[in-house]
Protein backbone atom coordinates (compact mmCIF):
# COMPACT_ATOMS: atom_id res chain seq x y z
CA UNK A 1 0.00 0.00 0.00
CA UNK A 2 1.03 3.29 -0.94
CA UNK A 3 2.83 5.32 2.15
CA UNK A 4 0.75 8.31 3.08
CA UNK A 5 1.25 11.78 1.92
CA UNK A 6 -0.35 14.37 3.98
CA UNK A 7 -1.08 18.06 2.59
CA UNK A 8 2.22 19.76 4.59
CA UNK A 9 2.38 23.85 3.70
CA UNK A 10 5.64 23.32 6.06
CA UNK A 11 4.73 24.93 9.35
CA UNK A 12 5.71 22.96 12.16
CA UNK A 13 3.46 21.14 14.07
CA UNK A 14 1.34 22.72 16.57
CA UNK A 15 1.14 26.12 14.91
CA UNK A 16 -2.01 27.16 14.05
CA UNK A 17 -3.28 23.54 15.09
CA UNK A 18 -6.62 23.04 16.88
CA UNK A 19 -7.22 21.44 19.99
CA UNK A 20 -9.08 18.19 19.06
CA UNK A 21 -6.03 17.76 16.70
CA UNK A 22 -5.23 13.88 16.66
CA UNK A 23 -1.82 12.07 17.11
CA UNK A 24 -1.43 10.91 13.50
CA UNK A 25 -1.93 15.07 12.87
CA UNK A 26 1.71 15.53 14.09
CA UNK A 27 4.90 15.45 12.33
CA UNK A 28 7.11 12.20 13.49
CA UNK A 29 9.70 14.24 14.98
CA UNK A 30 7.25 15.62 17.74
CA UNK A 31 5.89 12.48 18.82
CA UNK A 32 9.35 10.17 18.35
CA UNK A 33 12.14 12.98 18.92
CA UNK A 34 13.66 11.45 15.53
CA UNK A 35 15.10 13.79 14.09
CA UNK A 36 17.51 15.24 16.72
CA UNK A 37 18.32 11.29 17.66
CA UNK A 38 19.10 10.92 14.02
CA UNK A 39 20.38 13.86 12.29
CA UNK A 40 17.42 14.49 9.83
CA UNK A 41 17.36 18.20 8.23
CA UNK A 42 14.38 19.70 6.02
CA UNK A 43 15.28 17.14 2.84
CA UNK A 44 15.01 14.50 4.56
CA UNK A 45 11.20 15.11 5.80
CA UNK A 46 9.39 13.15 2.44
CA UNK A 47 11.75 10.00 4.29
CA UNK A 48 10.16 10.94 7.32
CA UNK A 49 6.86 11.54 6.86
CA UNK A 50 6.11 8.09 6.36
CA UNK A 51 7.78 6.14 9.53
CA UNK A 52 5.11 3.90 10.33
CA UNK A 53 4.66 3.90 14.63
CA UNK A 54 4.84 0.23 16.36
CA UNK A 55 1.64 -1.07 16.88
CA UNK A 56 0.42 -3.90 20.04
CA UNK A 57 -1.20 -7.25 18.56
CA UNK A 58 -3.23 -10.11 20.33
CA UNK A 59 -1.16 -13.36 20.17
CA UNK A 60 -1.53 -14.95 16.59
CA UNK A 61 -3.99 -17.40 18.02
CA UNK A 62 -6.15 -15.18 19.01
CA UNK A 63 -6.59 -13.18 15.89
CA UNK A 64 -6.48 -16.82 14.10
CA UNK A 65 -9.55 -16.99 16.62
CA UNK A 66 -11.00 -13.25 15.87
CA UNK A 67 -10.24 -14.41 11.86
CA UNK A 68 -12.92 -17.03 12.40
CA UNK A 69 -15.12 -15.44 13.81
CA UNK A 70 -15.80 -12.96 10.74
CA UNK A 71 -19.16 -13.96 9.35
CA UNK A 72 -18.52 -13.95 5.92
CA UNK A 73 -14.72 -16.19 6.16
CA UNK A 74 -16.56 -18.36 8.34
CA UNK A 75 -19.35 -18.73 5.73
CA UNK A 76 -16.76 -19.37 3.22
CA UNK A 77 -15.12 -22.63 5.64
CA UNK A 78 -18.78 -23.67 6.19
CA UNK A 79 -19.52 -23.94 2.54
CA UNK A 80 -15.95 -25.19 1.64
CA UNK A 81 -17.22 -28.73 4.57
CA UNK A 82 -20.38 -28.42 2.68
CA UNK A 83 -18.91 -29.35 -0.82
CA UNK A 84 -17.00 -32.49 0.43
CA UNK A 85 -16.80 -34.85 -0.96
CA UNK A 86 -17.92 -33.20 -4.19
CA UNK A 87 -20.52 -30.74 -5.18
CA UNK A 88 -21.55 -29.59 -8.81
CA UNK A 89 -21.20 -26.38 -9.84
CA UNK A 90 -22.38 -24.49 -13.07
CA UNK A 91 -19.17 -23.87 -16.25
CA UNK A 92 -18.27 -20.51 -14.04
CA UNK A 93 -17.77 -22.14 -10.46
CA UNK A 94 -21.09 -20.97 -9.04
CA UNK A 95 -23.39 -23.13 -7.20
CA UNK A 96 -26.22 -24.53 -9.01
CA UNK A 97 -29.70 -23.18 -9.29
CA UNK A 98 -31.29 -26.23 -6.77
CA UNK A 99 -28.06 -25.68 -4.23
CA UNK A 100 -28.52 -22.26 -3.42
CA UNK A 101 -31.56 -22.28 -1.46
CA UNK A 102 -29.91 -24.71 0.46
CA UNK A 103 -26.63 -23.04 0.73
CA UNK A 104 -28.35 -20.23 2.29
CA UNK A 105 -29.60 -22.48 5.00
CA UNK A 106 -26.93 -23.47 5.63
CA UNK A 107 -25.23 -20.40 6.38
CA UNK A 108 -28.27 -19.35 8.84
CA UNK A 109 -29.38 -16.52 6.25
CA UNK A 110 -32.63 -18.32 5.82
CA UNK A 111 -35.30 -19.82 7.68
CA UNK A 112 -34.98 -23.87 7.36
CA UNK A 113 -38.50 -24.09 5.72
CA UNK A 114 -40.36 -21.89 3.48
CA UNK A 115 -39.43 -19.28 0.83
CA UNK A 116 -35.40 -18.02 0.60
CA UNK A 117 -35.01 -14.35 0.05
CA UNK A 118 -33.39 -13.13 -2.78
CA UNK A 119 -30.42 -11.68 -1.00
CA UNK A 120 -30.13 -14.47 1.34
CA UNK A 121 -29.30 -16.21 -2.06
CA UNK A 122 -27.07 -13.55 -3.20
CA UNK A 123 -25.33 -13.62 -0.23
CA UNK A 124 -24.43 -16.97 -0.40
CA UNK A 125 -23.15 -16.82 -3.79
CA UNK A 126 -20.63 -14.10 -1.76
CA UNK A 127 -19.56 -16.39 0.55
CA UNK A 128 -19.06 -19.39 -1.97
CA UNK A 129 -16.61 -17.03 -4.36
CA UNK A 130 -15.11 -15.99 -1.60
CA UNK A 131 -14.01 -19.79 -0.61
CA UNK A 132 -12.99 -19.86 -4.37
CA UNK A 133 -10.93 -17.31 -4.12
CA UNK A 134 -9.54 -18.83 -1.21
CA UNK A 135 -9.22 -21.96 -2.91
CA UNK A 136 -10.87 -23.23 0.20
CA UNK A 137 -12.72 -25.39 -2.71
CA UNK A 138 -10.91 -26.38 -5.99
CA UNK A 139 -12.89 -26.66 -8.76
CA UNK A 140 -12.63 -29.43 -11.54
CA UNK A 141 -14.20 -31.65 -14.00
CA UNK A 142 -14.95 -35.26 -13.99
CA UNK A 143 -14.63 -37.82 -16.63
CA UNK A 144 -17.97 -37.17 -17.81
CA UNK A 145 -18.16 -33.54 -18.24
CA UNK A 146 -19.66 -32.81 -15.11
CA UNK A 147 -17.99 -29.35 -13.17
CA UNK A 148 -17.46 -29.63 -9.77
CA UNK A 149 -16.32 -28.38 -6.77
CA UNK A 150 -13.95 -30.32 -4.13
CA UNK A 151 -12.72 -29.03 -0.70
CA UNK A 152 -9.06 -27.18 -0.61
CA UNK A 153 -6.14 -28.79 1.57
CA UNK A 154 -6.41 -25.34 3.27
CA UNK A 155 -9.92 -26.56 4.79
CA UNK A 156 -9.00 -28.59 7.77
CA UNK A 157 -6.06 -26.90 9.06
CA UNK A 158 -8.17 -23.80 9.12
CA UNK A 159 -11.02 -25.19 10.54
CA UNK A 160 -8.75 -26.54 13.20
CA UNK A 161 -7.50 -23.01 13.95
CA UNK A 162 -4.12 -23.06 12.40
CA UNK A 163 -3.05 -19.85 13.16
CA UNK A 164 -0.53 -19.61 10.37
CA UNK A 165 -3.08 -21.04 7.75
CA UNK A 166 -6.44 -19.00 9.21
CA UNK A 167 -4.23 -15.48 9.45
CA UNK A 168 -2.65 -16.38 5.36
CA UNK A 169 -6.70 -17.20 4.25
CA UNK A 170 -8.23 -13.81 5.62
CA UNK A 171 -5.63 -11.43 4.61
CA UNK A 172 -6.02 -13.03 1.01
CA UNK A 173 -10.07 -12.43 1.59
CA UNK A 174 -9.15 -8.77 2.97
CA UNK A 175 -6.72 -7.74 -0.31
CA UNK A 176 -10.02 -9.17 -2.69
CA UNK A 177 -12.24 -7.09 -0.69
CA UNK A 178 -9.74 -4.16 -0.62
CA UNK A 179 -9.43 -4.60 -4.12
CA UNK A 180 -13.18 -5.17 -4.95
CA UNK A 181 -14.09 -1.72 -2.94
CA UNK A 182 -11.73 0.43 -4.68
CA UNK A 183 -13.52 -0.98 -7.80
CA UNK A 184 -16.61 -0.59 -6.87
CA UNK A 185 -15.93 3.13 -5.79
CA UNK A 186 -14.23 3.62 -8.93
CA UNK A 187 -16.57 3.92 -11.98
CA UNK A 188 -17.49 7.32 -12.99
CA UNK A 189 -21.22 8.14 -13.48
CA UNK A 190 -20.95 8.33 -16.94
CA UNK A 191 -18.94 5.41 -17.51
CA UNK A 192 -21.09 2.92 -15.75
CA UNK A 193 -21.62 -0.17 -17.53
CA UNK A 194 -19.31 -1.45 -20.15
CA UNK A 195 -18.55 0.72 -22.64
CA UNK A 196 -19.68 -0.11 -25.89
CA UNK A 197 -18.14 -1.46 -28.44
CA UNK A 198 -15.44 -3.41 -26.47
CA UNK A 199 -17.10 -7.20 -26.42
CA UNK A 200 -14.90 -8.53 -29.30
CA UNK A 201 -15.63 -8.81 -33.09
CA UNK A 202 -18.77 -7.48 -33.48
CA UNK A 203 -20.00 -6.61 -37.26
CA UNK A 204 -18.32 -4.01 -39.05
CA UNK A 205 -15.56 -2.21 -37.63
CA UNK A 206 -16.55 0.87 -35.35
CA UNK A 207 -16.08 4.19 -36.51
CA UNK A 208 -12.89 6.11 -35.09
CA UNK A 209 -14.76 8.65 -33.00
CA UNK A 210 -16.74 5.53 -31.03
CA UNK A 211 -13.29 4.22 -30.71
CA UNK A 212 -11.78 7.50 -29.24
CA UNK A 213 -14.28 7.81 -26.59
CA UNK A 214 -13.86 3.76 -25.70
CA UNK A 215 -10.79 4.56 -24.98
CA UNK A 216 -11.24 8.07 -23.02
CA UNK A 217 -13.97 6.09 -20.70
CA UNK A 218 -10.95 3.36 -19.78
CA UNK A 219 -9.02 6.05 -18.75
CA UNK A 220 -11.42 7.58 -16.60
CA UNK A 221 -12.19 4.61 -15.31
CA UNK A 222 -8.59 3.76 -14.56
CA UNK A 223 -7.85 7.02 -13.43
CA UNK A 224 -10.72 7.03 -10.81
CA UNK A 225 -9.11 3.18 -9.84
CA UNK A 226 -5.95 4.57 -9.20
CA UNK A 227 -7.47 7.95 -6.87
CA UNK A 228 -10.19 5.98 -4.96
CA UNK A 229 -7.31 3.14 -3.87
CA UNK A 230 -4.91 6.03 -2.99
CA UNK A 231 -7.56 7.66 -1.03
CA UNK A 232 -8.53 4.30 0.89
CA UNK A 233 -4.81 3.63 1.50
CA UNK A 234 -3.92 7.00 3.18
CA UNK A 235 -6.97 6.40 5.12
CA UNK A 236 -6.05 3.21 6.44
CA UNK A 237 -2.56 4.15 7.51
CA UNK A 238 -3.79 7.44 8.71
CA UNK A 239 -6.33 5.01 10.69
CA UNK A 240 -3.71 2.27 11.52
CA UNK A 241 -1.26 5.84 13.26
CA UNK A 242 -4.32 7.04 14.80
CA UNK A 243 -4.66 3.74 16.85
CA UNK A 244 -1.33 2.84 17.51
CA UNK A 245 -1.30 6.26 19.84
CA UNK A 246 -4.89 5.79 21.29
CA UNK A 247 -5.57 5.21 24.45
CA UNK A 248 -7.68 1.63 25.25
CA UNK A 249 -11.31 2.23 24.60
CA UNK A 250 -10.52 5.90 22.24
CA UNK A 251 -9.89 4.22 19.17
CA UNK A 252 -12.73 5.21 17.56
CA UNK A 253 -12.53 7.98 15.08
CA UNK A 254 -15.36 10.37 13.62
CA UNK A 255 -15.23 9.73 9.39
CA UNK A 256 -15.42 13.72 9.32
CA UNK A 257 -11.99 13.78 11.64
CA UNK A 258 -10.47 11.16 9.45
CA UNK A 259 -11.61 12.74 5.89
CA UNK A 260 -9.93 16.27 7.75
CA UNK A 261 -6.86 14.56 8.13
CA UNK A 262 -6.08 13.28 4.78
CA UNK A 263 -7.67 17.29 3.20
CA UNK A 264 -6.25 20.12 5.27
CA UNK A 265 -2.87 21.06 5.40
CA UNK A 266 -0.97 20.86 8.44
CA UNK A 267 -1.68 23.89 10.60
CA UNK A 268 -4.40 25.10 8.53
CA UNK A 269 -8.22 25.87 9.22
CA UNK A 270 -10.50 24.31 7.35
CA UNK A 271 -11.52 26.62 4.43
CA UNK A 272 -15.03 26.89 2.90
CA UNK A 273 -13.46 25.02 -0.19
CA UNK A 274 -11.62 22.65 2.22
CA UNK A 275 -15.03 22.24 3.67
CA UNK A 276 -16.35 20.79 0.73
CA UNK A 277 -13.49 18.78 -0.15
CA UNK A 278 -13.89 16.81 3.40
CA UNK A 279 -17.63 16.17 2.46
CA UNK A 280 -16.46 14.80 -0.57
CA UNK A 281 -13.93 12.62 0.50
CA UNK A 282 -16.63 11.05 3.47
CA UNK A 283 -18.97 10.03 0.50
CA UNK A 284 -15.88 8.68 -0.88
CA UNK A 285 -14.78 6.31 1.89
CA UNK A 286 -17.82 5.48 3.08
CA UNK A 287 -18.95 2.35 0.73
CA UNK A 288 -15.30 1.64 0.48
CA UNK A 289 -15.20 1.06 4.82
CA UNK A 290 -18.45 -0.44 4.40
CA UNK A 291 -16.62 -3.16 2.31
CA UNK A 292 -13.68 -3.47 4.81
CA UNK A 293 -15.87 -3.57 7.54
CA UNK A 294 -17.27 -6.95 5.96
CA UNK A 295 -13.96 -8.89 6.63
CA UNK A 296 -13.32 -7.65 10.40
CA UNK A 297 -10.65 -5.33 9.42
CA UNK A 298 -12.61 -2.66 10.94
CA UNK A 299 -15.80 -1.48 12.34
CA UNK A 300 -18.08 1.03 10.85
CA UNK A 301 -20.58 2.99 11.37
CA UNK A 302 -21.70 4.11 7.97
CA UNK A 303 -23.04 7.92 7.21
CA UNK A 304 -26.80 8.17 7.85
CA UNK A 305 -28.34 8.33 4.46
CA UNK A 306 -31.31 10.45 5.55
CA UNK A 307 -28.50 13.29 6.15
CA UNK A 308 -28.72 13.48 2.09
CA UNK A 309 -32.53 14.03 2.61
CA UNK A 310 -32.42 18.12 2.17
CA UNK A 311 -35.48 19.04 1.00
CA UNK A 312 -33.14 21.37 -1.13
CA UNK A 313 -30.89 18.28 -2.57
CA UNK A 314 -27.63 19.45 -1.78
CA UNK A 315 -25.80 17.85 0.65
CA UNK A 316 -25.13 18.98 4.27
CA UNK A 317 -22.61 20.74 5.48
CA UNK A 318 -19.96 18.15 7.52
CA UNK A 319 -18.47 20.63 9.74
CA UNK A 320 -20.22 24.02 10.60
CA UNK A 321 -19.40 26.85 13.30
CA UNK A 322 -21.71 25.08 15.83
CA UNK A 323 -20.17 21.71 16.95
CA UNK A 324 -22.41 18.80 17.46
CA UNK A 325 -23.19 16.61 20.09
CA UNK A 326 -21.91 13.33 20.08
CA UNK A 327 -25.04 11.60 18.61
CA UNK A 328 -25.44 14.34 16.08
CA UNK A 329 -21.48 13.84 15.00
CA UNK A 330 -22.38 10.13 15.09
CA UNK A 331 -24.57 10.65 12.22
CA UNK A 332 -21.97 11.34 9.56
CA UNK A 333 -20.02 8.22 10.62
CA UNK A 334 -17.80 6.29 12.73
CA UNK A 335 -14.89 4.52 12.21
CA UNK A 336 -12.48 1.68 14.53
CA UNK A 337 -9.56 0.34 13.62
CA UNK A 338 -10.01 -3.86 14.82
CA UNK A 339 -6.74 -5.81 16.21
CA UNK A 340 -7.44 -8.02 12.72
CA UNK A 341 -7.30 -4.44 10.58
CA UNK A 342 -3.94 -4.01 12.27
CA UNK A 343 -2.47 -6.54 11.42
CA UNK A 344 -3.12 -6.46 8.32
CA UNK A 345 -2.62 -3.44 6.97
CA UNK A 346 0.99 -3.91 9.11
CA UNK A 347 1.44 -6.67 6.11
CA UNK A 348 0.60 -4.54 3.69
CA UNK A 349 3.16 -1.89 4.99
CA UNK A 350 5.76 -4.85 5.52
CA UNK A 351 5.45 -6.00 1.93
CA UNK A 352 5.79 -3.14 0.43
CA UNK A 353 9.01 -2.18 2.13
CA UNK A 354 8.18 0.00 4.81
CA UNK A 355 9.04 -0.98 8.65
CA UNK A 356 6.25 -1.29 10.46
CA UNK A 357 7.65 -2.92 13.99
CA UNK A 358 5.59 -4.10 17.07
CA UNK A 359 5.09 -2.73 20.00
CA UNK A 360 8.15 -5.11 22.23
CA UNK A 361 10.39 -5.68 19.22
CA UNK A 362 13.33 -3.86 20.63
CA UNK A 363 12.79 -5.48 24.62
CA UNK A 364 13.76 -8.86 23.09
CA UNK A 365 17.17 -8.37 24.19
CA UNK A 366 19.40 -7.70 26.83
CA UNK A 367 19.52 -4.10 28.15
CA UNK A 368 22.57 -2.81 26.27
CA UNK A 369 20.26 -4.05 22.95
CA UNK A 370 16.96 -2.35 24.43
CA UNK A 371 18.62 0.86 25.23
CA UNK A 372 20.76 1.00 21.79
CA UNK A 373 17.65 0.06 19.97
CA UNK A 374 15.67 2.42 21.46
CA UNK A 375 18.11 5.37 20.99
CA UNK A 376 18.80 4.00 17.29
CA UNK A 377 15.06 3.75 16.36
CA UNK A 378 13.00 6.58 14.67
CA UNK A 379 9.97 5.01 14.91
CA UNK A 380 9.22 3.45 18.26
CA UNK A 381 7.69 4.03 21.41
CA UNK A 382 9.76 4.13 24.25
CA UNK A 383 7.86 3.57 27.30
CA UNK A 384 6.40 0.94 25.76
CA UNK A 385 9.72 -1.13 24.84
CA UNK A 386 10.80 -0.37 28.69
CA UNK A 387 7.26 -1.37 30.56
CA UNK A 388 7.55 -5.11 28.09
CA UNK A 389 11.33 -5.28 29.18
CA UNK A 390 10.77 -4.85 33.17
CA UNK A 391 7.69 -7.12 32.97
CA UNK A 392 8.49 -9.78 35.74
CA UNK A 393 11.97 -9.02 35.65
CA UNK A 394 13.46 -9.59 39.09
CA UNK A 395 14.38 -5.84 40.23
CA UNK A 396 17.47 -5.80 41.34
CA UNK A 397 18.88 -7.77 39.24
CA UNK A 398 17.26 -5.57 36.18
CA UNK A 399 18.87 -2.53 37.70
CA UNK A 400 22.04 -3.68 37.54
CA UNK A 401 21.94 -4.51 33.59
CA UNK A 402 20.42 -1.03 33.15
CA UNK A 403 22.81 0.90 34.84
CA UNK A 404 25.59 -0.73 33.42
CA UNK A 405 24.59 -0.21 29.98
CA UNK A 406 23.87 3.33 30.39
CA UNK A 407 27.44 4.21 30.51
CA UNK A 408 29.24 5.15 27.79
CA UNK A 409 30.44 9.40 26.28
CA UNK A 410 29.17 8.35 22.76
CA UNK A 411 26.91 10.27 21.57
CA UNK A 412 23.69 8.38 22.84
CA UNK A 413 24.82 8.16 25.83
CA UNK A 414 22.64 11.29 27.70
CA UNK A 415 19.67 9.40 26.39
CA UNK A 416 20.48 6.20 27.56
CA UNK A 417 20.81 7.13 30.98
CA UNK A 418 17.79 9.36 30.82
CA UNK A 419 15.96 5.88 29.29
CA UNK A 420 17.83 4.13 32.73
CA UNK A 421 15.57 6.03 34.44
CA UNK A 422 12.46 5.62 33.01
CA UNK A 423 13.01 2.22 33.40
CA UNK A 424 13.95 2.69 37.05
CA UNK A 425 10.81 4.44 37.84
CA UNK A 426 9.04 1.09 35.95
CA UNK A 427 11.08 -1.51 38.30
CA UNK A 428 9.71 0.65 41.49
CA UNK A 429 11.83 0.86 44.62
CA UNK A 430 12.46 -2.50 44.94
CA UNK A 431 15.86 -1.36 42.63
CA UNK A 432 17.23 0.53 45.23
CA UNK A 433 19.96 -1.54 46.21
CA UNK A 434 21.55 -1.47 42.46
CA UNK A 435 21.24 2.09 42.57
CA UNK A 436 22.85 2.93 45.53
CA UNK A 437 25.88 0.68 44.59
CA UNK A 438 26.16 3.54 41.79
CA UNK A 439 26.09 6.45 43.82
CA UNK A 440 30.00 7.51 43.44
CA UNK A 441 29.85 6.33 39.36
CA UNK A 442 31.14 9.84 37.65
CA UNK A 443 28.09 9.36 35.04
CA UNK A 444 25.61 7.48 36.65
CA UNK A 445 25.95 9.13 40.25
CA UNK A 446 24.30 12.42 40.08
CA UNK A 447 21.31 11.16 38.36
CA UNK A 448 20.90 7.92 41.01
CA UNK A 449 21.03 9.75 43.82
CA UNK A 450 17.99 11.83 42.20
CA UNK A 451 16.08 8.93 41.28
CA UNK A 452 16.62 7.40 45.11
CA UNK A 453 15.75 11.15 46.59
CA UNK A 454 12.64 10.68 44.67
CA UNK A 455 11.42 7.40 46.06
CA UNK A 456 11.80 8.56 49.36
CA UNK A 457 15.40 7.84 50.79
CA UNK A 458 16.45 10.35 53.50
CA UNK A 459 20.07 9.22 53.88
CA UNK A 460 21.47 10.17 50.07
CA UNK A 461 24.24 12.45 50.39
CA UNK A 462 24.72 15.67 47.80
CA UNK A 463 26.17 15.28 44.74
CA UNK A 464 29.28 17.19 44.57
CA UNK A 465 29.97 20.50 42.76
CA UNK A 466 31.57 18.38 39.88
CA UNK A 467 29.12 15.52 39.74
CA UNK A 468 26.51 18.39 39.56
CA UNK A 469 27.07 20.04 37.30
CA UNK A 470 28.07 16.90 34.95
CA UNK A 471 24.63 15.53 35.72
CA UNK A 472 23.17 19.38 34.47
CA UNK A 473 24.68 19.05 31.39
CA UNK A 474 23.89 15.21 30.27
CA UNK A 475 20.47 15.91 31.68
CA UNK A 476 19.84 18.61 29.53
CA UNK A 477 22.08 17.28 26.32
CA UNK A 478 19.22 13.99 26.60
CA UNK A 479 16.29 16.10 26.56
CA UNK A 480 17.93 18.31 23.68
CA UNK A 481 18.20 14.31 21.75
CA UNK A 482 15.04 13.19 22.93
CA UNK A 483 12.78 15.93 21.81
CA UNK A 484 13.99 16.89 18.34
CA UNK A 485 14.80 20.74 19.97
CA UNK A 486 11.43 21.41 21.16
CA UNK A 487 11.79 25.39 21.95
CA UNK A 488 8.70 25.64 24.19
CA UNK A 489 9.82 22.22 26.05
CA UNK A 490 13.05 23.37 26.31
CA UNK A 491 12.70 26.82 27.48
CA UNK A 492 10.89 25.38 30.41
CA UNK A 493 13.87 23.53 31.27
CA UNK A 494 16.25 26.39 31.17
CA UNK A 495 13.91 28.39 33.49
CA UNK A 496 14.58 25.74 35.86
CA UNK A 497 18.78 25.77 35.44
CA UNK A 498 20.77 26.30 39.19
CA UNK A 499 22.26 29.42 38.26
CA UNK A 500 21.47 31.27 41.39
CA UNK A 501 21.63 34.90 40.56
CA UNK A 502 25.47 34.26 39.36
CA UNK A 503 25.54 33.70 35.47
CA UNK A 504 29.10 34.66 34.61
CA UNK A 505 30.48 32.35 38.10
CA UNK A 506 27.68 29.44 37.13
CA UNK A 507 28.40 29.31 33.73
CA UNK A 508 32.07 29.85 34.19
CA UNK A 509 31.90 26.72 35.98
CA UNK A 510 29.86 24.74 32.91
CA UNK A 511 31.71 25.31 30.21
CA UNK A 512 34.97 23.13 31.75
CA UNK A 513 32.33 20.21 32.42
CA UNK A 514 34.36 17.56 30.66
CA UNK A 515 31.29 16.48 28.64
CA UNK A 516 30.62 15.50 25.03
CA UNK A 517 27.78 17.63 24.55
CA UNK A 518 28.77 21.28 26.89
CA UNK A 519 28.89 23.07 24.16
CA UNK A 520 25.49 22.07 22.46
CA UNK A 521 24.22 22.39 25.94
CA UNK A 522 25.36 25.76 26.49
CA UNK A 523 24.02 27.32 22.61
CA UNK A 524 20.79 26.25 23.13
CA UNK A 525 20.64 27.79 26.50
CA UNK A 526 22.24 31.11 24.85
CA UNK A 527 19.43 30.65 21.96
CA UNK A 528 15.94 30.31 24.57
CA UNK A 529 17.09 31.77 27.34
CA UNK A 530 14.58 34.56 27.62
CA UNK A 531 16.62 36.76 30.24
CA UNK A 532 18.81 38.50 27.91
CA UNK A 533 22.07 38.74 30.22
CA UNK A 534 21.85 35.61 31.16
CA UNK A 535 21.73 34.32 27.31
CA UNK A 536 24.67 36.20 26.73
CA UNK A 537 26.78 34.33 29.54
CA UNK A 538 25.81 31.40 27.88
CA UNK A 539 26.74 32.10 24.34
CA UNK A 540 30.26 33.31 25.57
CA UNK A 541 30.35 29.87 27.41
CA UNK A 542 29.79 27.89 24.47
CA UNK A 543 32.36 29.72 22.64
CA UNK A 544 34.29 28.86 25.30
CA UNK A 545 34.00 25.36 25.21
CA UNK A 546 34.03 25.33 21.54
CA UNK A 547 37.34 26.91 21.96
CA UNK A 548 38.81 23.95 24.44
CA UNK A 549 37.80 21.00 21.77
Amino acid sequence: MAGRRRKNTGAPAGEGSTEAVLPADLELQDLYGAFAAHGLDDEDLDDAAVLVPPVKLPAERELAEQAKAVPMFGYALALARWAAPHRAVDEFGDLVEEDRAPAARLLGLAPAEGEVPEEAEVEALRAWSLACDLDLVELGTTAEGEHVAVPGPDLEPAEQGDPETVLELWLTAAGIVRELAVEADSVPEEAEGEPAGLGGAGEGAEPAGEVEEDEDALSEVEEARDEAAELLDEALQVLYETTAFAEPGNETVPLGVLAALLVVPEGEEPSEELLGDITDVMVALDPMLGDLAELGLLEYRPIDPELFDEEDGEEPAVVGEEPLDEEESARFGLVRLTPLGQYGIRQWLLEDGYDAPLVGDLAKGDAAELLRGVCESANVLPEEELRVWTADREPVAAARELLAAARGADGYGPLRRMLCVSALNLLGPDAAPAVREVMDDPELGGAARAWLTAQGATDVPVPDRAMALWTVVDTFAAQLLDNGGDAELLRELITDLPVNGDPAGWFGELWRVDHPYTADVLEAIGELHPDRALAKEARKAAFKARSRN
